[in-house]
């Protein structure tokens, strides 16, 4: 009989000579299980081995290893301490120890609890002990999360990374500092978005002068840093700076707590509602002033209501760069609205910019739209203007890369998930900075499946209306007698609007409209 020994070390061992010994625990347990193989005189295939590994982690590298050439039947029986050791999990004892593996023909005995799967009389037991291990893991899960809210109640920072700007306090434990390098560019964020300055214009202002974001930064420092959401290299963006104007850990408030766990039987987090978010003032020393944050914060209020009553602009989301084909952004100026490209911000390279003001591009639709009107009888020029036909091969092939680049992230983001576990493996990283970076990418990957289910809810609505073709007559029936755009008539007539940059000496700016119909 041939048999694989499994061990396991549920804690970091602080007796080891080097990394790479075995801990006194695992060498006490293959010790204990290669001496009860000899009595039996079983062969021994191998030794599965995993150290610092949680009896519920379906992840261990060794345990699934074990599965594997048990799968392949390259051993007649698995040898473990207790089978705790195994699985504290009551599923994986009915799945694998009374599923998978009597199904293989293979035999699985455990010494302290006298667990064996030849002896159907201590089935019974074998499933208590299973329940009791996984009540053991859902007390340990609460009292640890326990501690960890008792620790952020108190205002105490228990994340693996301090934010940017900031520096963990060597001499006191869950206490941040300020480090003033980075935090001089904190403070000229705000001040310039209190100036008036925009969000993008600041990260083109701070990419011109060659200044690292938080993620290169931290890098060319040396200091642990997440992983950033997004692949960026050095350049700052627009995310950026809206993450850190809207961060009120920068005036003294320490904020955790945003995302908690789904289960305690899986790492995977979720986003928490604000209300239940750990606020605590006054935990560390402030970067930014009351009053600047004060003023900041009523900005980005004034900001997020593109016509001053909440409503929608009349162009989101419907008007683009003739030259970059990125959606443009509405803009105030003296009461007035303007449309201007998005992309023309952190590099100066990037494009020309499109800019156009609302008022002038709703009229170049109103006069089109009579145009098409007057001009109905003619049914060469109608089809001539109407553009939209001719061009939904080439709307759907951009959704389609679109959401082919998204698909891409959130490859990206399990392999890297994948690629931190091996540096966990190796002890590269500890347990805790694995969790903070599984949390990271699990919350990156669920917004990337958002945006890839949205692309293709549009693109389900795009090969919808390339089927549908409204009348003529339709068109002159609804909207002869239309003077002013609602936006709902601009969700029902524009696909979109490509804009152009105004020519030198021209007072407007290249405007092609593809329509609904």
């Amino acid at each position: 009989m041939k048999v694989g020994i499994y061990c396991r070390l549920s804690e970091e061992d602080r007796h080891k000579k080097a990394k790479e010994d075995d801990s006194e625990s695992i060498q006490n347990q293959k010790s204990m299980l290669l001496r009860y193989a000899v009595d039996n005189d079983w062969d021994i295939y191998n030794i599965y081995s995993d150290d610092d590994f949680a009896g519920a982690d379906r992840n261990r590298p060794q345990w699934n290893r074990l599965l594997e050439d048990a799968e392949k039947r390259k051993f007649d029986i698995v040898l473990c301490k207790s089978q705790a050791r195994f699985t504290r999990e009551i599923a994986m004892v009915e799945d694998i120890i009374h599923g998978l593996l009597p199904e293989l023909g293979i035999r699985f005995i455990s010494i302290a609890d006298n667990a064996d799967t030849e002896n159907e009389g201590n089935k019974k037991s074998r499933q208590i002990n299973g329940l009791v291990n996984e009540w053991y893991i859902e007390d340990l899960s609460k009292n640890i999360k326990s501690v960890f809210d008792d620790k952020r109640g108190k205002g105490e920072h228990i994340g693996s990374f301090a934010l940017y700007g900031y520096l963990k306090n060597p001499e006191q434990k869950g206490h941040l500092i300020i480090d003033e390098e980075a935090a001089e560019v904190v403070r000229e964020v705000f001040t310039l978005y209190a100036n008036g300055y925009g969000r993008t214009a600041i990260a083109r202002t701070l990419n011109d002068r060659g200044v690292p974001n938080p993620t290169e930064y931290k890098r060319l420092k040396g200091v642990h840093y997440k992983s950033p959401k997004h692949k960026t290299g050095k350049l700052w963006q627009y995310y950026s700076i809206t993450k850190m104007i809207s961060n009120e850990m920068y005036i003294g408030t320490m904020v955790q707590g945003k995302y908690g766990s789904v289960s305690y039987k899986t790492k995977k987090n979720k986003p928490k509602p604000k209300e239940s978010w750990f606020r605590v003032e006054n935990t560390h020393e402030p970067i930014i002033s009351r009053d600047l944050w004060d003023r900041v914060q009523e900005l980005i209020q004034q900001n997020t209501k593109p016509f001053g009553t909440g409503e929608v602009g009349l162009f989101t989301q419907k008007a683009r760069c003739m030259h970059c084909d990125a959606s443009m952004r509405t803009s105030k100026n003296r009461s007035k609205y303007y449309l201007k490209c998005a992309t023309k911000h952190v590099s100066r390279e990037s494009c020309d910019g499109s800019f156009i003001p609302v008022a002038q591009l709703e009229q170049a639709v109103l006069s089109e739209l009579r145009s098409l009107l007057e001009n109905n009888l003619d049914k060469d020029e109608v089809e001539r203007r109407i553009k939209l036909n001719d061009n939904f091969d080439k709307r759907l092939a951009r959704l389609e890369t679109q959401k082919a680049a998204y698909v891409k992230e959130i490859e990206a983001c399990s392999k890297a998930v994948k690629e931190s576990y091996k540096d966990k493996a190796k002890g590269l990283i500890t347990e805790k900075e694995f969790i903070e970076f599984s949390r990271d990418f699990s919350a990156d990957r669920e917004k990337l499946e958002a945006l890839v289910k949205s692309l293709e809810t549009e693109i389900a609505l795009l090969e919808r209306k390339r089927g549908e073709v409204k009348t003529k007559k339709q068109i002159v029936d609804e909207y002869s007698d239309v003077k002013r755009l609602s936006r709902s008539m601009v969700e029902r007539l524009i696909d979109y609007v490509s804009i152009g940059k105004r020519a030198k000496g021209c007072k407007t700016a290249p405007i092609e409209i593809y329509w609904n119909f």
